[in-house]
């Protein structure tokens, strides 16, 4: 399964968690429901997954945290805010390079409509 087949799968899902919670919930209400909603459908998901920073091919001892990666493919930034802000988008593109992956899609779920919550950020697709 590409990339672009896991999205798909991810942005229905959303959708239809969506459509029976709708917005106004807490970012981790929606991460637990898309994490059990995704494995249910066979994939495999890391949840809250620590990802390392290196500095001069050095571990930092911090690093971040990936709300959930699917499929080792695609990574996926849930938020439920008002408004996304500037950095968020930028923010998803520093995880897919420090990740190697391709594919990020940042998720707002307090959004009237989730098509309009959902960015898609590529890094070399």
């Amino acid at each position: 399964m590409n990339e672009n087949e896991i999205a798909k799968i991810i942005v229905n899902t959303c959708y239809k968690i969506h459509v029976e919670m709708g917005p106004g919930l807490l970012e981790s209400v929606y991460e637990e429901i898309l994490h059990v909603e995704l494995l249910n459908k066979g994939l495999e998901v890391e949840r809250q997954k620590g990802i390392p920073v290196y500095w001069n091919n050095r571990k930092m001892n911090l690093g971040f945290r990936a709300d959930l990666i699917v499929q080792s493919k695609v990574v996926v930034e849930l938020k439920s805010v008002e408004q996304i802000a500037a950095v968020h988008p930028k923010q998803v593109l520093t995880y897919l390079k420090l990740t190697n992956l391709k594919l990020g899609l940042l998720i707002n779920f307090n959004v009237p409509l989730i098509k309009n919550g959902i960015t898609r950020i590529v890094n070399n697709l």
